[in-house]
């Protein structure tokens, strides 16, 4: 861990290196786009061969597909505490995203004329669902789910298979319940590319969501254009911001939790409490042999994580704007005077009693986060980026008229005379 004191020297330098940037490494945008261009020219045997290639699997095209059979025994396989978990996030799920989808609305502007906006789902979407470590059951929910909530009719899931070509039935269940109609076994940039473009057996959809490893993320960067995204969510991040009266032991274990993720992921704590940092430290060290991936997290606790004593907590805030955490845990004892404060964090949860994973797994947002400082940028998955926004305007002949003025000088200044006279004969007698 790198454990830092703003009496240190080299802890100025550190916190300015905390204002971060996602932006693509070379060697990683240059495999992303072979395997874009190759699955644009050769489509199925593309995606046949980097499943080979990457998962070690060999698929043939009907393959590609999970199956009805599959699907099926995968229903019968799945626990019925499973079922129950799933259900019930569900269940909250469909809650929130129905007080965020946006409502249809009109008015009547200045000249009469009436303007609004029509919201309507997607056709069809595409979900990304990672699943090399572990399969993220809780993700397709968290996707597919906001989809199917949002009235999306078709919905691609995309996930690699197992060494044995299957995907996990807690997963399959998972997609089936959260409204998938159809799912790939082709994972990472190649299975964005499949659902942004297209093959012969798989149709394009018209936006992909989910987050994924550095190769997905650089892959959704790329279609860009092609295909509509949600955002650029990568490896999972926490940072924590407490005051003295934050709970040593929850504290830790919320580092731990986020450092389980492995890989890339990022894990901090600032506190303005000397006595905290030192108790938390322990607590981390207590704790660890008692994971079963303690392994892994140790990995992230030795190359992804930070530990500050602050000048201030308000030096605090100022870190977690700058940094843009995916999750946020702000604990202090005056929350109403620091939370109108916070303004770039993908998530914030409050207290000492909101454990990330709480989040992650069933409160109803989506956990699918803006990573790597994108926060600035990006706000979290939301149900209303399932809908198409479309304006729709109005006039008679009496708004056509007290509009003209208008339209007449600009066409002038902009030298688009045939845009005045469209207008403009609609008054001609």
């Amino acid at each position: 861990m790198r454990i830092l004191s703003h009496q240190d020297p080299g802890y100025d330098r550190f916190v300015r290196h905390l204002n971060r940037r996602a932006l693509p490494e070379p060697g990683v945008r240059d495999l992303v786009g072979e395997i874009i261009a190759e699955v644009a020219a050769k489509g199925d045997a593309a995606l046949i061969a980097y499943t080979q290639r990457f998962d070690g699997v060999t698929l043939q095209p009907k393959q590609l597909f999970v199956s009805d059979a599959e699907f099926a025994t995968a229903e019968k396989e799945v626990a019925a505490t499973t079922r129950t978990a799933i259900q019930r996030t569900l269940r909250n799920i469909r809650a929130f995203a129905k007080r965020s989808l946006r409502k249809d609305w009109s008015a009547r502007n200045a000249e009469g004329a009436i303007v609004g906006e029509r919201f309507t789902p997607f056709d069809r979407v595409g979900v990304y669902v990672p699943g090399g470590k572990a399969p993220l059951v809780s993700t397709a929910l968290m996707t597919a789910g906001f989809a199917s909530a949002a009235g999306v009719p078709e919905i691609l899931a995309a996930t690699p298979c197992g060494p044995d070509g299957t995907v996990n039935p807690a997963l399959l269940h998972a997609l089936r319940a959260a409204g998938v109609t159809e799912a790939i076994k082709i994972g990472g940039a190649q299975g964005i590319a499949a659902m942004a473009i297209g093959t012969r057996t798989i149709r394009s959809v018209d936006r992909i969501f989910g987050p994924g490893n550095r190769f997905v993320v650089e892959a959704k960067r790329q279609l860009v254009g092609a295909v509509s995204i949600d955002l650029l969510p990568g490896p999972s991040e926490i940072l924590i911001l407490a005051d003295r009266t934050g709970n040593p032991d929850f504290i830790a274990a919320d580092l731990l939790a986020q450092a389980e993720h492995g890989g890339d992921s990022v894990v901090g704590f600032a506190t303005d409490s000397k006595v905290l940092l030192g108790k938390v430290r322990a607590s981390i060290a207590r704790q660890l042999p008692l994971l079963s991936r303690a392994k892994i997290i140790r990995e992230v606790l030795k190359r992804g994580t930070f530990l500050l004593h602050l000048k201030s907590f308000a030096q605090g805030v100022e870190i977690a704007n700058t940094f843009a955490p995916e999750h946020l845990s702000l604990i202090t004892a005056n929350e109403d005077r620091w939370l109108p404060l916070i303004r770039t964090a993908g998530a914030i949860y409050l207290g000492g009693y909101s454990p990330v994973a709480v989040g992650d797994f069933l409160a109803g947002p989506s956990h699918t986060l803006p990573t790597g400082g994108a926060g600035r940028s990006f706000s979290g998955l939301r149900a209303d980026q399932f809908q198409r926004r479309t304006s729709v305007v109005k006039l008679d002949r009496s708004a056509v008229a007290r509009s003209l003025s208008v339209v007449a000088e600009f066409a002038r200044i902009e030298g688009l005379d045939a845009h005045g006279r469209s207008t403009a004969i609609r008054l001609d007698p």
